[in-house]
């Protein structure tokens, strides 16, 4: 079992959000932290935030590469390295995805 901590966060908009974080423990070690604010029926200028964010706290082959095309489109890499961190990094994801489907109080297919 693991403990899984409840925070408050402030997005750079300014939205105010619980977020929940756990520890993900192998032979490296990754924190995962996810918050929604959920469904509010709107694009970006009045729709829901959601967050998340995965951290090295040792020994994780990981290398993370953001770009934006020529037409302003933005994209998110991640490269990882070793049996490990292909463990670890699924058990970060699922966890991203629950707290996320359960957050945002909607039945998710």
């Amino acid at each position: 079992m693991f403990e899984i901590k409840e925070n408050d966060r402030i997005l750079p908009d300014g939205t105010e959000i619980t977020t929940y974080t756990r520890d993900v423990i192998s032979c490296n070690l990754l924190e995962v932290e996810a918050g929604t604010t959920g469904y509010m029926g709107g694009d970006t200028g009045h729709g829901g935030r959601s967050y998340f964010r995965i951290k090295d706290n040792g020994g994780t082959d990981m290398e993370v590469n953001t770009s934006v095309d020529r037409y302003g489109c933005r994209s998110l890499e991640v490269f990882l390295g070793g049996d490990c961190e292909l463990e670890t990094m699924i058990r970060a994801l699922k966890f991203i995805t629950k707290v996320l489907e359960d957050e945002s109080k909607e039945v998710c297919d």
